[in-house]
């Protein structure tokens, strides 16, 4: 197969018909074999052309690789986590697509259970949908899966609203969007092969879908409907979704967000607008009404070869987009990040470019806060800071590359990841990696809540018989001297405890003795000391001090606390 040209003649028309929903000879399984995870592309364009070549030449098979039931994960040491080259980001775990019902992955969701706390990925696969517990991330429990409606599909998305997630796939004809009650995973103990509670048959194949939880509407996005646009539906009672209407001036949409707008433009405050990465232009829409949407701008921008995907920041002052194309078909090769102002929603302007040391293709990306977490293939999750996105200037915080071997622009590797879990872990969903499960570890130091806890949660590496390490608290708003029950709360991960010896430094450089070397084999020091401190001020910084004595084990300070 790898030596036909893929999009040529009665193929390519076949694609084109298999996106206006018209049957065809060949199966949906078949044709999930031979597109590419780029290839969703308007089929009418060159670059989605290319791009379905580019993918059938990269395309390898699953990996097996598994890193599970480790209680302390892998943290990021000198660059390495496990067998990942990493920056900033510990691994958890990694549960193999074998793991979790086979196939390739593609794109993944999040969904935490209100009523628990409980933290679940939705991963998406080329045969199906995967629920997988991950509330204890470094022993993550697959829960089952919902098989695809109608066949296999490189591409599937997948969004939560009221509990409920909402799953598309392209290029299957009858796919439509499933509906699946998410409370149901509440009772399950051993992995189930789960039915659909609804089917929306509005359209049959969408590449993506996108869902705006503050008015409850859909948007599937690049369906044989609205002309590629945005297809809305009504999904305010989750079981029974209702078209809305359609986006469809600007023609294929590939990716898009939609949001109750606060940004900066007066104009459209309290608006529900959408920001369409489409093909060749950031495409902005007020679809406050659903059945008269009104296109307010259609921007281009130098160096656009794919328009693929973007999110805005917390602000909604900004959006930062991916081409997808970029990188094989432009002249500068490495990763891009484009940036734009959006103070006039009707004059998005392109203020800057941020070039990753990265060569891989990106593909999608989300903003948390100050940080944009981009699955970039073969580069992996790379993780921006936006902080000085208004001077147009973003910068690397971390990184976690699931594909080893290379970094060059081609389809392998992490296809999405989903940031917004309560807890800080990160999931990324990998082409043949599966599930990988991480932890970013960005230097935030939390705050202090009330009751006078301070703590720092930033892993520090302490070396092989090394040096001694420490982890700075900085204790302000108290008064007087630290109390005679002064509360040391550690959590040091490490493969021979007894080699260990741990202080507490004050302020002024006074030193506790927490613990010192042993004949003790066991694993991690998780524990609280108590010290009288009471000749030390309160306020300054305090510092664990803490030293490998012996050779052959290594781990890293997790967090520690003082509480007064």
């Amino acid at each position: 197969m790898i030596g036909n040209p893929l999009l040529s003649g009665e193929e390519h028309n076949f694609m084109k018909t298999l996106r206006m929903g018209v049957l065809a000879v060949l199966t949906a399984s078949a044709v999930a074999l031979s597109m590419s995870g780029a290839s969703a592309h308007d089929p009418d364009t060159p670059e989605g052309q290319a791009a379905a070549r580019s993918f059938l030449a990269d395309h390898l098979p699953a990996e097996r690789h598994a890193v599970t039931g480790n209680a302390a994960g892998v943290p990021c040491v000198n660059g390495k986590a496990d067998i990942y080259p990493c920056k900033n980001v510990d691994l958890l775990s990694v549960l193999p697509l074998s793991a979790i019902g086979g196939g390739n992955g593609n794109d993944i969701w999040g969904w935490t259970d209100p009523s628990s706390g409980k933290e679940y990925a939705i991963v998406g696969r080329t045969n199906g949908t995967a629920f997988v517990d991950v509330s204890t991330p470094t022993s993550p429990k697959f829960l089952g899966n919902l098989p695809s409606n109608g066949g296999s599909s490189s591409w599937r998305d997948m969004k939560v609203y009221k509990d409920h997630a909402f799953i598309v796939a392209d290029f299957i004809s009858g796919h439509g969007m499933q509906v699946f009650d998410l409370t149901r995973l509440r009772t399950v103990t051993t992995p189930q092969t789960f039915t659909a509670d609804a089917l929306y048959k509005e359209f049959g194949p969408s590449h993506n879908i996108a869902i705006n939880e503050e008015t409850g509407f859909a948007y599937a996005i690049g369906s044989n409907t609205c002309s590629g646009g945005p297809h809305v539906v009504d999904i305010r009672t989750p079981k029974s979704p209702k078209k809305a209407g359609c986006v469809s001036q600007d023609g294929y949409t590939h990716d898009n967000q939609c949001v109750v707008y606060r940004g900066p433009d007066a104009t459209y405050r309290g608006r529900e607008i959408c920001f369409n990465s489409n093909e060749d232009t950031l495409t902005i829409v007020d679809v406050t009404d659903k059945a008269n949407p009104v296109q307010l701008a259609r921007q281009g921008y130098s160096g656009s070869q794919y328009s693929h995907q973007g999110w805005l920041t917390e602000d909604q002052r900004y959006f930062l987009l991916d081409d997808e194309q970029d990188e094989s078909s432009g002249t500068d090769k490495r990763t891009k990040t484009y940036i734009w102002d959006l103070a006039s929603l009707a004059n998005p302007a392109h203020t800057g470019t941020y070039h990753s040391p990265a060569t891989a293709i990106d593909h999608n990306q989300y903003i948390k806060g100050q940080y944009s977490y981009q699955a970039n293939y073969q580069a992996g999750l790379r993780i921006l800071d936006v902080s000085q996105v208004a001077s147009a200037q973003l910068s690397e915080a971390g990184y976690f590359d699931i594909y080893p071997a290379s970094d060059t622009a081609r389809f392998n590797g992490a296809w999405s990841n989903y940031p917004y879990f309560a807890s800080g872990i990160v999931l990324v969903n990998g082409i043949e990696q599966g599930l990988v499960v991480v932890k970013p570890n960005l230097g935030a130091v939390e705050p202090p809540p009330s009751g006078g806890k301070f703590e720092n949660t930033t892993d520090v590496a302490i070396p092989d018989a090394g040096e001694a390490v420490t982890s700075p608290v900085t204790v302000t708003g108290l008064s007087g001297n630290a109390s005679a029950t002064l509360s040391v709360n550690v959590d040091i991960k490490h493969s021979y405890r007894g080699d260990l010896v741990i202080d507490l430094v004050a302020p002024d450089g006074s030193t506790f003795r927490l613990k010192d070397t042993s004949s003790d084999s066991a694993d991690n020091v998780i524990t609280t000391y108590t010290v009288n401190a009471s000749a030390e001020a309160a306020n300054g910084t305090w510092q664990l001090k803490v030293q490998d004595t012996y050779r052959a084990d290594s781990g890293y300070i997790d967090a520690w606390s003082l509480r007064f």
